[in-house]
C-alpha cells in the first residue's frame, strides 16, 4: 500500500478535534485533525500493541482530572 486517507474514529461524530489514522508505504500514522502538520508514524505492531494497552486501561490515569 502506498497511500491511505486519513480515517477518525466514528466516536469523534463531527467534532474537528480527533485523532486520524492512516497506513501508508507500510507504516501507521497517527495525526490530530486540528493540528495536521504534526504526524507521528510507526510500525503496524507497534501500533497494535498500544491499542491492546490501551483497550486494557494502561492509559486511563492519564485522561482523569484529580
Amino acid at each position: 500500500m502506498t497511500s491511505s486517507a486519513w480515517q477518525k474514529s466514528s466516536y469523534s461524530a463531527a467534532n474537528s478535534e480527533c485523532v486520524e489514522v492512516r497506513a501508508i508505504d507500510g507504516a501507521i500514522e497517527l495525526r490530530e485533525s486540528d493540528e495536521g502538520d504534526v504526524i507521528v508514524r510507526t510500525t503496524p505492531l507497534q501500533f497494535a500493541d498500544f491499542l491492546q494497552a490501551a483497550k486494557a486501561g494502561e492509559f486511563d490515569h492519564l485522561t482523569t482530572t484529580p
